[in-house]
């Protein structure tokens, strides 16, 4: 079996949809709010969606191929110590085919496309997700602030974490 990585199409926006409400991001009820933002994002040129496409007969249920799914979002201002810029979004995998790396390959293509377009990668976790913490340190990421908010993201009983990586130089 492998995994493709590539941008999502408008087409991948229910099976992306599905994946989140597998994976318990994303509640039944909220699915219609849920699909109208990632259809904004997928049209969105200042963003990236991309998805990991399993082969090989391996597809997630309904035969799109459609395993994994990640974002980036893009800030025209600056919100107390974050600023402007562009920000990596989060990553959903089916709990079937996690512990595979697709996390990493998704965060990695991300990161590709924002350091074409940016000086600087941003990112925001709650401190308490050593796991993410763990991968994105690989490309760099260093904390830059702690807080109960950043942009539109709230750690309600937990407190956030803003870090940034610099585009690797060539």
């Amino acid at each position: 079996m492998y995994f493709t990585i590539r941008p999502a199409r408008p087409a991948d926006v229910q099976v992306i949809l599905a994946t989140d409400i597998v994976t318990g991001r994303t509640s039944p009820s909220d699915a219609e709010r849920f699909a109208a933002g990632i259809s904004a994002a997928v049209a969105d040129p200042a963003r990236l969606v991309v998805v990991a496409e399993a082969h090989d007969d391996a597809n997630a249920e309904g035969g799109s191929g459609v395993v994994g799914w990640a974002k980036t979002h893009h800030w025209d201002y600056a919100d107390g110590p974050a600023p402007a810029g562009q920000y990596l979004g989060g990553v959903t995998v089916r709990p079937e085919f996690r512990r595979r790396g697709l996390a990493a390959q998704l965060t990695e293509a991300r990161l590709h496309w924002m350091w074409e377009r940016a000086e600087f990668a941003w990112y925001v976790v709650n401190a308490g997700n050593e796991a993410s913490l763990a991968l994105h340190r690989r490309w760099g990421f260093r904390e830059v602030a702690r807080g109960a908010r950043f942009h539109t993201v709230a750690f309600d009983g937990g407190e956030g974490v803003l870090l940034s990586a610099a585009r690797p130089q060539c």
